[in-house]
């Protein structure tokens, strides 16, 4: 199984432009920086491995993975994604692949981290994503969720800038989450700034037993 094609198709297409305009945004980000610090803690702490950020983008969040001490390493479906990625981060390793059919042996990983790279997936897909990053994560590692958050149990399409997404309720990923063998750490959502789309946006801090 993999992911849609056309996700893959329009990521290369705004690659540069996406990097322009994400590369710093973390910056702005507040609480986001303060669960990919938690998040960050967690995993030196077990010490079970290294982490992937699956669906890397252009590398920044890979690579402020990096400045809080990790290894950490990108993996993204659009190769132009990943060029850029290596060209503005040539010290840390970025690939190309897939989250459904991750290149990586059973429990080798301390954390994984999706930062709205399941937004595009379609919902009937996602366990089985779920299940992969699970294989992946040593007991006792970590995975950090970032998504866009709605307010109805089932997940709601919408027009993303780049191609069609999907808002889901905290309540029915953690479900999710689960039934995957992942048991819930912490969770935070907030209202989004006043130069975001006007959608709340989530995150999901989760272990591997």
């Amino acid at each position: 199984m993999t992911e849609p094609s056309d996700t893959k198709a329009a990521y290369d297409a705004v690659a540069p432009l996406y990097a322009e305009l994400f590369s710093d945004v973390l910056e702005t980000l507040p609480l986001e920086r303060a669960m990919l610090a938690a998040f960050a803690e967690l995993v030196r702490t077990q010490d079970a491995g290294p982490v992937a950020d699956v669906g890397c983008g252009p590398g920044h969040v890979t690579a402020h993975l990096h400045a809080l001490g990790l290894t950490a390493f990108g993996v993204d479906l659009s190769s132009e994604m990943v060029a850029l990625a290596r060209r503005a981060h040539p010290g840390l390793r970025f690939d190309e692949g897939s989250m459904t059919d991750l290149d990586l042996a059973d429990g080798v990983l301390g954390g994984v981290l999706a930062s709205y790279s399941v937004i595009h997936m379609p919902p009937g897909r996602l366990p089985a994503v779920f299940t992969e990053f699970h294989r992946v994560l040593a007991p006792g590692g970590h995975l950090l969720l970032g998504f866009f958050a709605g307010d109805d149990p089932l997940p709601r399409p919408f027009d993303h800038k780049v191609t069609l997404a999907y808002r889901w309720s905290p309540d029915s990923l953690a479900d999710l989450l689960r039934e995957a063998g992942f048991a819930e750490v912490g969770r935070m959502v907030r209202e989004p700034h006043a130069d975001e789309r006007q959608f709340r946006h989530a995150q999901l801090l989760v272990r591997k037993p």
